[in-house]
């Protein structure tokens, strides 16, 4: 079985496993039920398949109100006691702008202004994932 698979851990938000890393995408806007949906497939995800970090790309959602902010806290939050650690990436200046005036700081959850920054930030605190396969000993 290979590392790198795709499916939708629910039926509206993709999500690609690339090592010990869960590449979550979401675009436009997400529902109050798929975002609660979402959070509960990450928690069992992370539980069963042992990943140790999750990227969440939102560079496709233009709105991010209290509620998506409060969901991706605690996305946060429970992938931490799950021993993984969460990246938000693509964030738009909008959007942060927005979550700075509605007071969320987003607790537990780190940022990088892109998809490939924050898969190196995972990578740095994950030992495991090893981008492009394992890592070649130096001499």
């Amino acid at each position: 079985m290979s590392d790198a698979y795709s499916r939708p851990v629910t039926g509206h938000v993709p999500v690609l496993r690339l090592g010990d890393v869960l590449l979550v995408t979401l675009q436009g806007d997400l529902h109050d039920s798929t975002a609660q949906q979402l959070q509960q497939d990450l928690a069992e995800t992370i539980s069963r398949t042992g990943v140790r970090g999750v990227l969440i790309d939102i560079s496709g959602v233009e709105i991010v109100d209290s509620f998506l902010g409060r969901v991706l806290a605690e996305i946060a939050a429970q992938a931490k006691l799950l021993a993984a650690r969460t990246v938000v990436a693509g964030m738009r200046p909008a959007v942060a702008i927005t979550l700075a005036e509605l007071g969320l700081t987003l607790p537990g959850l780190r940022t990088a202004l892109s998809t490939e920054a924050g898969m190196e930030l995972l990578s740095q605190q994950t030992p495991a994932y090893r981008p492009g396969g394992p890592r070649q000993e130096s001499p």
